[in-house]
């Protein structure tokens, strides 16, 4: 495989005699051929980093490590690539410490944070790619490095996709695109590709087409195969859509030849996937079948459970066509324990970080004190003669100690009640009780649409409800989560919005659970003793440099619902709206800006038309 500028590097390297220019020349060369053969990237990085630790140049030896991990990340080898990469991050951020004003050093560390971020998103874990993202754009912002903060818009845009706000997804992907255009950045076809993927999901095939287009037309023109193995598939699904079957086919096997000349067995597995189902959704299950099992066995070569999980549910309804019902049940038990374990996977890692992160934090505040301790037996040594100004220090000391441990003991109290309201039994028992029913009514599919969003709740709510303040994204999500569940539990007993304007920046945040407990009271005091169906409106505004929340219901009211005979349900009201105020204002005292609660019954010609909470917030944003 030629290609003019990795030519042209290799000639040079055979001609430099200076060892730490010859290791830049390796890793140049890997980079290059990335996107071409990833092998081939992987072992010039290997010469990279052999050289470079002979000769201690610490530069060349960390961006080996960047490349090494590329390599893996193309090869779906998740695993690898993450462990190269945490490495290659350990070893910039020295090198930055070290020498703060080196621009060179800065930009390793961008390409590998944005490097960590492409690995956590293809594992779902979209908060700690966006996180990761966020620190490469902040680094490329600074030192005006175009390239880089055209790729940090295409990556963020690419995470809010997958987290299907379509809407901020599109604005940074075309923000990726009017940068790679003016600087005629090769990764131009691929954010194109993304655009596309977005109209197409929007059902917006015309303007899908046109992207879709325009990527294919740059691709034939350079070398990225593996780029252009996914512009196949999507193309592929695209005259799927058009019931253009002759089409869809000869692009999936586009894509599968593409993506297996490169062995990148993730793209090949999905292509593989998807010829399948359109060979199933056919009827012709003998021809389905090969491209199924296909799929499968690249799935778990490569260790991805989303596609495993997909693959086995596809191979077990084409069993069952075919009247093996043996192999049917197999796959469909295989098909559970894929979708069990994704679902434990999750909650694994966030039982895991929750454990680590408390073992930690009590270490800290151990070790904290000890020291403490230690500096107070020094002091009294050294000014024995001032013991009474000595112990007057020390007992003002110990006070400003104990408050502040007291206040982060009570934030960490508060947080858990909060914890706890958000998930309180009676609402979980609902949840499995609905469950139950629907299973029981043979509403196999809307209990496990049911079962998937109570899971996913339960995953947020656990996820962040350890941290001060979560993206208002997240919030908003959780929310939707919710109420979804409640209007399944209450037979669509109302209806509901959620919005955010242009004004609320995407890395805003607020803190973790907050809304919840004024929206359960809207549903159960304000809607549900409603005779007739009701709505609720959930807005986020920013106004006067404060962050604005207002949950808006047309219930019965705040009067008529305290005449209504519900003892425990206002107790637990009561608690929420108690400890809601509690943390606001220990937010007050931390960060010393205003937060204010708002609770007014909505009146038009005296008659009561609802409630209405307003929460009036101080802008924080998430580092």
């Amino acid at each position: 495989m030629h290609n003019a500028k990795i030519d042209s590097l290799k000639r040079v390297v055979k001609a430099t005699k200076i060892d730490t220019t010859r290791a830049n020349l390796y890793n140049q060369i890997a980079d290059e051929y990335k996107v071409i053969h990833p092998d081939s990237t992987a072992a010039f990085a290997l010469k990279a980093s052999t050289l470079s630790k002979q000769k201690k140049f610490e530069f060349g030896y960390a961006t080996s490590f960047i490349n090494l991990g590329n390599a893996k990340i193309i090869l779906g080898d998740y695993k690898k690539a993450k462990q190269t990469i945490e490495k290659a991050i350990h070893l910039f951020e020295n090198l930055v410490e070290n020498e703060p004003d080196n621009k060179r050093n800065k930009i390793g560390l961008a390409r590998a944070y944005a490097s960590f971020g492409v690995i956590s998103s293809e594992e779902n874990n979209y908060g700690l790619a966006l996180e990761n993202y966020q620190k490469s754009l902040q680094l490329y912002v600074k030192l005006n490095e175009k390239v880089g903060i055209s790729k940090a818009y295409n990556n963020i845009g690419i995470v809010y996709k997958s987290e299907r706000n379509n809407k901020k997804a599109l604005e940074y992907l075309k923000k990726a695109a009017k940068i790679q255009e003016e600087i005629g950045e090769q990764t131009l076809p691929v954010t194109f590709t993304n655009i596309g993927v977005i109209y197409f999901e929007k059902n917006d095939l015309k303007n899908a087409l046109i992207y879709y287009s325009k990527a294919k037309k740059i691709f034939e023109t350079i070398e990225n195969k593996r780029g252009n193995a996914l512009l196949l598939n999507y193309l592929g699904d695209f005259y799927k859509t058009e019931n253009k079957i002759t089409e869809a086919i000869e692009n999936y096997n586009a894509s599968i030849a593409m993506s297996e000349s490169i062995a990148n067995k993730f793209v090949a597995s999905l292509a593989l996937y998807n010829l399948g189902q359109l060979h199933y959704e056919q009827k012709q299950v003998e021809k389905a079948l090969p491209y199924a099992e296909k799929s499968l066995q690249y799935a778990k070569e490569i260790g991805v459970l989303d596609q495993t999980f997909h693959s086995e549910k596809l191979l077990s309804e084409i069993h069952e066509i075919k009247g093996n019902d043996k192999l049917s049940l197999q796959h469909y038990k295989a098909y559970i324990q894929a979708r069990d374990s994704i679902i434990n996977l999750e909650n694994n890692k966030k039982f895991l970080r929750a454990e680590m992160n408390f073992e930690y934090q009590m270490k800290e505040s151990v070790l904290m004190e000890k020291s403490k301790q230690n500096k107070l037996i020094t002091f009294f040594s050294i000014i024995g003669g001032l013991l009474l100004i000595g112990l007057v220090f020390v007992i003002f000391n110990r006070r400003q100690v104990k408050r502040r441990l007291t206040l982060q003991k009570e934030v960490a109290e508060y947080e858990q009640k909060a914890l706890h309201l958000q998930m309180n039994p009676h609402f979980v028992f609902n949840c499995l009780g609905s469950i139950s029913s629907f299973i029981v009514q043979n509403g196999t599919d809307q209990a496990l649409k049911y079962l998937s969003k109570f899971s996913k709740l339960m995953r947020l709510t656990l996820e962040y409800s350890k941290g001060s303040i979560i993206p208002i994204d997240k919030e908003i999500e959780s929310l939707q989560n919710y109420l979804e569940l409640e209007q399944l539990r209450f037979h669509n007993k109302f209806v509901f919005k959620i919005s955010s304007s242009d004004s609320v920046e995407f890395n805003m945040g607020l803190p973790p659970l907050l809304i919840q407990p004024f929206v359960e009271n809207a549903i159960l005091h304000g809607l549900v003793p409603k005779e007739s169906n009701g709505k609720i409106e959930v807005s986020f505004v920013v106004k006067e440099n404060q962050l604005v929340c207002t949950i808006t219901d047309d219930g019965i009211g705040i009067s008529k619902s305290k005449e209504i005979k519900q003892n425990s349900m206002q107790a637990h009201q009561s608690m929420a709206l108690e400890i809601t105020k509690k943390r606001l204002e220990i937010m007050e005292a931390t960060i010393s800006k205003s937060a204010q609660i708002e609770i007014k019954e909505i009146e038009e010609n005296n008659n009561i038309k609802g409630t209405r909470v307003t929460l009036k917030l101080p802008i924080q944003y998430i580092q």
